[in-house]
């Protein structure tokens, strides 16, 4: 095993801190990082590219040797300090990999005969926006879509919180909304029934009266100002789950919430069944 060995702050270290720290820079070389056992075993396994493997001092365990050997790509050892600096968690990883982004299209989009689309409107929050990919993961989505200004989905705190289900769900960002609405227009077309649905923190008909078994795309609006107007105005129907009337909380956790409707449309799809 050949490393490269980085021990001061240099060129090719300050490269690896921009893709932590700088989004701009992130997107310009097309890179980003990742670390966590489960979310390289599901980098590896989902055919991302991985271009360089960075690796602390001192032993590697087992599946970082593994991991070191199966992977032929450039490799880095850096001084601990270096990768404390690198690593978002409390314990340093003993690895971190470079992997290059993919570019997702719309159209390229696989959609399964009974499409189950999200559609998350100009997410604000690095650990909710993690935690919806990996609810959207765990219940079945086919894609999720990001619109507007928000956080990086590439952002490591994002990639950490995933748990690995980044790498199994395709997540895409839309830049323009008229892009996101002529979208929409094809799969109405395409698959009949189609059904457009929102989420809204005021009382609406509840998710639970609603009919969701059928091809669907759920819109969650933004944590702080909830769906902008111009989605709510391409919405079949406007949700809400329904509270305890003495609670003195007024929403729900955007990622909570998405959870709880993503769960009800699975029920009433497997009661269907």
């Amino acid at each position: 095993m050949v490393c490269e060995e980085i021990w001061t702050k240099n060129n090719i270290y300050q490269h690896f801190y921009v893709l932590k720290t700088n989004r701009n820079k992130r997107h310009r070389y097309g890179e980003f990082l990742v670390e966590g056992v489960r979310n390289l075993n599901e980098a590896v396994t989902g055919g991302w590219k991985i271009k360089a493997l960075l690796m602390r001092e001192g032993k590697l365990s087992d599946w970082a040797r593994g991991l070191v050997h199966t992977t032929a790509v450039k490799n880095y050892r850096l001084r601990e300090e270096l990768m404390r600096e690198l690593s978002g968690k409390e314990d340093t990883s003993e690895l971190i990999a470079v992997v290059e982004m993919k570019q997702e299209l719309l159209e390229h989009v696989r959609l399964s005969e009974n499409p189950f689309l999200m559609v998350f409107d100009r997410p604000s929050n690095k650990g909710n926006l993690g935690t919806m990919i990996r609810s959207c993961e765990a219940f079945g989505v086919d894609a999720l879509l990001l619109t507007g200004h928000g956080v990086d989905m590439y952002d490591p705190e994002v990639i950490t919180a995933t748990m690995g289900s980044f790498f199994r769900l395709p997540v895409m960002r839309v830049a323009e909304n008229e892009t996101l609405f002529r979208y929409l227009d094809v799969l109405r077309e395409k698959y009949p029934g189609m059904r457009v649905v929102g989420s809204t923190a005021h009382r609406q008909h509840t998710v639970y009266e609603a009919m969701l078994q059928g091809p669907l795309v759920l819109m969650i609006g933004n944590e702080t100002t909830g769906l902008c107007q111009a989605f709510k105005a391409h919405c079949d129907e406007l949700l809400t789950i329904p509270m305890n009337e003495g609670s003195c909380a007024t929403s729900f956790n955007v990622s909570c919430a998405a959870s709880v409707m993503m769960y009800e449309v699975t029920r009433q799809r497997r009661e269907k069944g």
